[in-house]
């Protein structure tokens, strides 16, 4: 089952996800229509009602994984799985890293919610530049290994952005202003 947007945020509750991580999860869903609407314009076909509603679930588990080392994005789709979310399961527990990309054929929605996370830090839309520094200054704990990894996810991403723009009419760049336009989530 896909969850309504209403019941997202009641997950959201439930889950006592804090504020800036909720704004941050609005602000990929925000993202993350934009691209998919764009994409189903160009002729793909693609769940709207999947990609919002992975999009505001893929950090469901973050708060319980502060300070304990689990992995959130695994820890979501156990939560999704739970409350028979199957159909947005994969995309929650693959928004960190896609288990087996695929450059080739047509774009899914685990990957658009995969991009649309790697272009938001905190709630601002950024380049995939600017996410990757962030991402290694936060989490990269000053280890090479650790860093290394988390650039060679976005060596990823830069492959899954170009998947995602081939068939669009705007750039990678133009996101910050569409979002702009974009008003609040319907709840």
């Amino acid at each position: 089952m896909t969850p309504s947007i209403s019941a997202c945020f009641e997950f959201m509750e439930i889950y006592e996800m804090p504020a800036h991580i909720r704004d941050h999860s609005i602000m990929v869903e925000r993202i993350a229509a934009i691209l998919t609407a764009a994409l189903q314009e160009a002729g793909a076909t693609l769940s709207l009602e999947k990609v919002r509603a992975g999009a505001l679930m893929h950090d469901i588990a973050k708060s319980l994984c502060f300070g304990s080392g689990e992995d959130h994005s695994a820890k979501g789709r156990e939560i999704c799985i739970r409350h028979g979310l199957d159909e947005i399961a994969e995309i929650v527990g693959e928004h960190v890293r896609l288990r087996n990309p695929l450059l080739e054929g047509p774009v899914t929605e685990k990957e658009i919610v995969y991009y649309a996370d790697k272009r938001v830090n905190h709630d601002a839309v950024v380049s995939l530049e600017e996410r990757l520094e962030y991402l290694i200054e936060r989490y990269g704990k000053g280890l090479e290994s650790l860093s290394r990894a988390i650039a060679d996810n976005f060596r990823i991403c830069k492959g899954v952005e170009k998947k995602i723009f081939s068939t669009l009419r705007f750039e990678p760049e133009d996101l910050s202003e569409m979002v702009r336009g974009k008003g609040e989530v319907a709840k």
